[in-house]
C-alpha cells in the first residue's frame, strides 16, 4: 500500500507568508519570532518569507484569503492570540477565526497554518509563545513546510 507524507525540506522558490496579529504584541511577536526561525532552520531564506500584519485575529482569515487569491505563495501561517475574558467574545473571535482560516485553506487548496492561540488566561500564552510548552509559531511553520511537500506528493 503506498504511504504519502511530507518531510521539512524546504521546495526551492517556495515563498511563505505569515500573517500576524497585532493584538497581545508580546505574545503575537514572539510566534512570529519562531516562525520565521523554523522557516530559516529549514532553508528558507528570509526574502522568501512575506509579513503581514492585522489589528486581531478576526481580520486574519480576510487577509488570507486575499493572500491565498494572489497565488504567489505556497502555505500561509496564521498567528495571533485569544485570551478569553468575562464575555462571550472569545468563543466569537476564536471560532470565527478559525473557521474563516479552514475556508481559505479548502477554497484555495492552500495549506493555511492555524498559528492562533486559543486560551484562558494570558500566562498560558507565555507558556506557548516560547515559555515551557514550546513556540506554537515554530510549530505552524514546520506544518507549512511539511504540508507543502505533502500536497506536492499528492498532485
Amino acid at each position: 500500500m503506498p504511504e504519502f507524507h511530507g518531510d521539512l525540506r524546504a521546495t526551492p522558490g517556495a515563498r511563505f507568508a505569515i500573517l500576524a496579529s497585532r493584538w497581545n504584541p508580546r505574545i503575537t511577536d514572539a510566534l512570529v519570532a519562531g516562525a520565521r526561525k523554523a522557516l530559516a532552520e529549514h532553508g528558507i531564506a528570509e526574502d522568501a518569507i512575506d509579513l503581514v500584519r492585522v489589528p486581531g485575529a478576526w481580520e486574519l482569515p480576510l487577509a488570507a484569503a486575499r493572500v491565498a487569491a494572489a497565488g504567489r505563495h505556497a502555505a500561509l501561517i496564521a498567528l495571533g492570540c485569544v485570551v478569553r475574558g468575562d464575555t462571550r467574545h472569545y468563543e466569537h473571535i476564536a471560532d470565527g477565526c478559525a473557521q474563516g482560516l479552514m475556508r481559505v485553506a479548502l477554497d484555495h487548496r492552500l495549506p493555511v497554518c492555524n498559528g492562533v492561540l486559543a486560551v484562558e488566561v494570558h500566562e498560558d500564552a507565555v507558556k506557548r509563545a516560547g515559555g515551557s510548552l514550546g513556540n506554537k509559531g515554530e510549530e505552524a511553520a514546520l506544518v507549512a513546510i511539511e504540508m507543502t511537500q505533502l500536497l506536492e506528493r499528492l498532485s
